[in-house]
């Protein structure tokens, strides 16, 4: 995500605690807050797919998606 997103996701945090939001700024928060949290789980996903295990023996393996688990 691009830091002047994330700069304005921290501006709307503090003037919602200072002043209040307008509906329109509640609206943008929102969807800024979204867009953060996908980037971050997408950064998430990537870090694990690359990921190995290494056992006591020194056997690699790649660390594997669990059935069931929500993307």
């Amino acid at each position: 995500m691009e830091q002047k997103k994330m700069d304005r996701i921290s501006e709307l945090y503090r003037k919602s605690k200072d002043v209040g939001l307008t509906e329109e700024e509640k609206a943008e928060q929102k969807q800024l807050r979204e867009e953060y949290i996908m980037s971050f789980k997408r950064s998430l996903v990537s870090q694990l797919e690359n990921t190995y295990i290494v056992d006591e023996k020194g056997n690699k393996r790649k660390v594997e998606k669990k059935n069931g688990t929500k993307n």
